[in-house]
């Protein structure tokens, strides 16, 4: 049998090219798909859940007691004044595939907001909504705000690791900054951002990366920590935001948000 003809050689090649563009074409047609449909997903599921924390937080004041956290169920609301006054997302508990799928989702042994400890909360940064998109723009000292059934919860963004050292004058320049201390002791690997590997859990520990710490609660800091993939587009790693409590404003009469995001002032 005869070697096969340059046409031959050129008809497959060219077939195989054609099938490859061909597969490229349905992966990203199917990708786009994907993302659109869970993005569509997680804004019903938000806005149900958004919904029910309505409810719940226009109760009177006699009747906001310390709420029952279920798995799947919401019961509190982020804001990122940073990433402007429209972004807000429902809390829920829990952060398996299926409650990640309406938002953030609060880890079940981490802190309550606002109590010492580590109130960790996971999301997406592509699809299902991705909460945490735009995580990677977060500054030191910009805010992130919970709110609850009777409060609104500033943190702030702890410094990064290469402000620690320069960190005094940092304050002296941003009074945003005044509350915001460098962390040492047990606190000394929490900075602002972080890349871990992927099973870097004691990210979430009431003492980040020191899952065995003895510190008594009443010792520890309020903290608030963000987790996330890394990079955007990928699952290789994960993202740490760790920000601090710096104030508790009570919720007064219909003062809401708005009006907070005033007192606090920009980011």
């Amino acid at each position: 049998m005869g070697k096969p003809s340059a046409g031959t050689a050129y008809v497959v090649l060219r077939t195989v090219g054609e099938l490859l563009v061909t597969a490229g074409i349905v992966v990203l047609l199917f990708v786009g798909y994907a993302l659109y449909v869970t993005d569509l997903t997680a804004a019903n599921r938000q806005r149900s859940a958004n919904n029910e924390l309505d409810q719940a937080f226009s109760a009177s004041p006699m009747e906001r007691r310390r709420p029952q956290l279920t798995v799947g169920k919401p019961f509190a609301r982020l804001y990122v004044p940073a990433f402007g006054q429209d972004y807000q997302f429902a809390v829920v508990e829990g952060v398996d595939r299926e409650q990640l799928a309406t938002g953030p989702g609060h880890y079940p042994h981490s802190a309550r907001p606002g109590e010492p400890g580590n109130f960790a909360v996971a999301g997406h940064r592509v699809g299902k909504g991705a909460p945490f998109r735009r995580v990677d723009e977060l500054r030191s000292c910009d805010a992130i705000v919970v709110e609850t059934n009777s409060d609104f919860l500033v943190y702030r963004v702890l410094p990064m690791a290469d402000e620690r050292a320069t960190w005094e004058a940092h304050q002296r320049k941003d009074p945003r900054c005044a509350r915001v201390p460098v962390l040492s002791g047990e606190y000394r690997q929490v900075v602002g951002r972080k890349i871990v590997e992927p099973d870097r859990a004691d990210a979430v520990a009431a003492v980040p990366y020191q899952p065995k710490s003895a510190l008594p609660i009443a010792q520890q800091n309020a903290l608030l920590t963000l987790t996330t993939s890394h990079p955007e587009y990928g699952n290789s790693q994960r993202m740490i935001i760790h920000a601090v409590l710096t104030d508790q404003v009570g919720k007064r009469g219909k003062a809401g948000y708005p009006t907070l995001l005033r007192q606090i002032g920009g980011r």
